[in-house]
């Protein structure tokens, strides 16, 4: 695999929607519950599920509630595609 591949491949294993997902059900949390700390809808939480990424505003206020560092993702993605480039 070349090295753009292995940077494109980087950043398509990085799903924030889906992370968020697993991390609020590992804490044992409803999506009403988050959804209502962060001001939207449930139906709207359903929907960020689905994203590939997020607003990093949204992101921020989401990992403040879950306590928990989801940008972590990201850097480890970077992380790979830095060692890819050089």
């Amino acid at each position: 695999m070349d090295s753009q591949a292995q940077t494109a491949n980087a950043m398509k294993q990085v799903h924030i929607g889906h992370l968020i997902r697993a991390e609020l059900r590992h804490q044992g949390y409803t999506n009403l519950w988050l959804a209502s700390r962060i001001g939207v809808t449930e139906r709207t939480l359903q929907r960020l599920f689905k994203k590939p990424s997020i607003d990093t505003q949204q992101l921020l206020l989401i990992c403040k509630f879950l306590h928990v560092d989801l940008f972590r993702h990201y850097s480890q993605a970077l992380s790979v595609m830095t060692n890819v480039v050089r």
